[in-house]
Formats: structure tokens, C-alpha cells, sequence
């Protein structure tokens, strides 16, 4: 019997790093193990006092049920905390906060509480493939705009105004960028506050890298008069090496939280409540933890960067968060070409620029979550094979 899938997924096709951790699977099944450094998943610990709450409380007995569908308040209360301490953002726990199973469902949540068919959506080219898809799926249609390394990896709001933006009902925006590692400004957010009051558009700022490589963590919703035009998703998956645990959050005004919870309570039940109680421990870590991340991550930086030297790829240094985005060398078509040519002749996987949009063709994207004898092992691999 053959059931044809919905019309939502017929252009919708399976998530890339899936289909490519098969393929990496079965090369490791015919000998040398694949080094993989593509896929953005921290390998360091939570903090251990994060997991000694988790442990805490999932021992005791009262702690199991359905848990409420806007979360704890501790939860809540420590996000707000957590947003006015380092983003100098004042928001309400009872109102503003909403706590998410990872925000990458957030990016769902948000598409299907405001898109349908006959509405537009912006998102970045490049940009994470998750939006245009949750875009896809609500049955609007999204509209890729441009961003290149010659305006810096921001979008032109000029050039943007210029379209007919008449059914345009939403822009995603990502600072610091994923995958270029650009960072934002405050004059920038302002910019983009600006352009979505002007041209009636529902902002929609994607935060989950700020606290990497950052010494100025921003928010969007420190900008003035942001919280009218805009919605921000954090996570504690890289702040917190915590992406596992899918632990995420959505800051709002509190009409649009209501409308989203509409939404999101007949998707779930709520979060396990010991994680939400480990989750306010990781918010509630001072600047030793960033710090001691960060130094990890500097170090690994400094390989990634030698090891792109190899291969004559080009890239900023001034690049923020938890990839090193470089561009390939003319020797190979695109990014795609040098991938393929290091995952089977190197045995290391490195991201192909495309899967973020045809604007990343002619770049790679490498991780920064392996560990420094990793690294060192990805360097050799790739020094001691002839590479055109």
C-alpha cells in the first residue's frame, strides 16, 4: 500500500546533516574512522554543578508529572534574570518568557502560529536551513534575501525596501550569524527595528551564539522599541554545552507569547522538571564559565584556521561563534567539490557551504566542536594527500 506524504513535504526533504551521517556511517564501516567536523554539537560538559540539580531532582518523587505549558517560574525567573545581567533587557518572567524544547522548535512554533498560505516570509541566503523550511511547512512562501561578504554578511535594507513587501509578513534574522560568524551591532538591530515598524513585518531574531567567542553579548531586544516589532529565541545548547538537553527559550510581548502558547500546547506537554530546574542553575553561571569556554574555544580556532591554511581557503578572523566560514579555493568548483574531496580522500568531513543557500556556494564551513588532538589528527589527515 503506498500513502503519498502531505503537500506541506513535497518539497521538504530530509534535514542534510541526516542523510550525511549515514553516508559518514557507512564510510566508518570500511576502515578509517571519519573526523567529523561539520555538525555544531558542543563536546564539552554542562557545568557540574548543572548536572548535579538534574541529578538532585530527578531523585526525588515529586518531580516526574506533566509539567505546566509556560514552564516553571524558577525557570522563567532565571531567564529573565539571565537576559537583564548580560543584555541589559528587562523583560517580565510572568509575561515576556516562554521556554522551549530546544529553539529550533521555537522556529516551528512561531512559523505556524503567524504564516499560511498567501503569506511571505524573509530569511537569509545564506542562512540556517530551518527557516525556510518551518516557512515551507506553514504553507507561506518564503523569499531568500541576499547576504555577501561585501556588505559584510549584513542584509541592505535599502534594497530590501525596494521589493514589493505587501504580503510580507515575517523576517528571520541571525546574530552573531550562522554559518558567516558575523557579528551584530547595536546600530545595525536599530536599523532592522526601523525597517520592520516601517514596512509592518514581524521581526524574528535567532540568538543562540552570542556568548561564543563574544566578549559583548547583544540582544536585539536591547534595541529601542524592538519588543514592538520583535520576537528573539535563545538556547543553552552552546552557551551552556547543553544541545542535547534541548533547552531553549522565546522572549516576546506578552499578546504575542499567548498567541504562540496557542500554537505550542498541542504540540507538547511541557519540559521534565528537573531539567528545567538544571537549566536555571547553567543561566545563572558567571563569567568563569564563559570565560573557561571560550579559552577552549580560541585554542581550537587557531587549528581550524592552520588547517584551513592547508587547503588555501580564505576567512575572516573577526568571525564570533562556534564555525570557522571560509572560502575555497578557485581549484575547486564550490564548496561542495572540496567536501567530498576531503571526506574521501581525508576521511574528515567538513560542511559545504550550499546547504545554507546557492549565496554559500563557494565556502565551507568547519566546527569548532572537537577537541584540539582531534584537530591535530584532521591536519595531518589532510597535509599528507595530494589536493589539487
Amino acid at each position: 500500500m503506498q500513502i503519498q506524504v502531505a503537500q506541506r513535504l513535497q518539497h521538504t526533504e530530509e534535514y542534510y546533516f541526516s542523510r550525511k551521517l549515514r553516508e559518514i556511517e557507512a564510510l566508518n564501516q570500511t576502515g578509517a574512522k571519519v573526523i567529523n567536523l561539520g555538525i555544531g554539537s558542543p563536546d564539552l560538559p554542562p557545568h557540574p554543578e548543572v548536572i548535579e540539580t538534574l541529578h538532585e531532582y530527578a531523585t526525588r518523587p515529586d518531580t516526574h508529572g506533566y509539567q505546566n505549558y509556560r514552564g516553571i517560574l524558577p525557570l522563567r525567573q532565571a531567564i529573565a534574570d539571565w537576559y537583564r545581567r548580560w543584555y541589559g533587557v528587562s523583560v517580565d518572567p510572568h509575561v515576556n518568557v516562554l521556554p522551549l524544547i530546544g529553539s529550533k522548535e521555537g522556529i516551528v512554533h512561531v512559523c505556524m502560529t503567524y504564516l499560511q498560505e498567501g503569506d511571505e516570509a524573509l530569511f537569509p541566503n545564506p542562512g540556517y536551513p530551518a527557516y525556510a523550511a518551518a516557512v515551507r511547512l506553514s504553507g507561506a512562501t518564503g523569499i531568500p534575501y541576499d547576504l555577501d561578504e561585501k556588505n559584510g554578511w549584513l542584509p541592505d535594507f535599502n534594497e530590501l525596501g525596494k521589493r514589493d513587501l505587501s504580503r510580507v509578513k515575517m523576517m528571520w534574522l541571525n546574530y552573531p550569524h550562522m554559518p558567516t560568524g558575523t557579528p551584530a551591532t547595536a546600530a545595525f538591530f536599530s536599523e532592522a527595528v526601523a525597517f520592520a515598524k516601517q514596512h509592518n513585518i514581524l521581526l524574528c531574531h535567532d540568538n543562540p551564539y552570542s556568548f561564543i567567542l563574544n566578549d559583548k553579548p547583544l540582544s536585539l531586544l536591547a534595541t529601542q522599541g524592538a519588543m514592538d516589532v520583535a520576537i528573539e529565541l535563545n538556547s543553552l545548547s552552546k552557551s551552556a554545552n547543553m544541545a542535547g538537553w534541548r533547552l531553549g527559550m522565546l522572549i516576546a510581548e506578552e499578546a504575542r507569547i499567548q498567541e504562540i502558547i496557542r500554537f505550542k500546547s498541542n504540540m507538547d506537554s511541557g519540559m521534565f522538571l528537573p531539567m528545567q530546574m538544571a537549566a536555571a542553575k547553567a543561566l545563572s553561571l558567571g563569567h568563569e564559565w564563559y570565560d573557561e569556554l571560550n579559552t577552549t574555544y580560541r585554542e581550537r580556532r587557531e587549528k581550524v584556521y592552520r588547517l584551513l591554511d592547508t587547503l588555501g581557503c580564505t576567512y575572516s578572523r573577526e568571525q564570533v561563534g562556534l564555525f570557522i566560514w571560509a572560502k575555497v579555493p578557485t581549484a575547486y568548483a564550490d564548496g561542495y567539490a572540496l567536501s567530498d574531496a576531503i571526506l574521501h580522500e581525508s576521511r574528515v568531513f567538513i560542511t559545504p557551504g550550499g546547504i545554507f543557500g546557492d549565496g554559500g556556494e563557494r565556502y565551507i564551513r568547519v566546527s569548532l566542536c572537537a577537541t584540539a588532538s582531534v584537530l591535530d589528527d584532521a591536519y595531518k589527515r589532510i597535509v599528507n594527500v595530494d589536493n589539487p
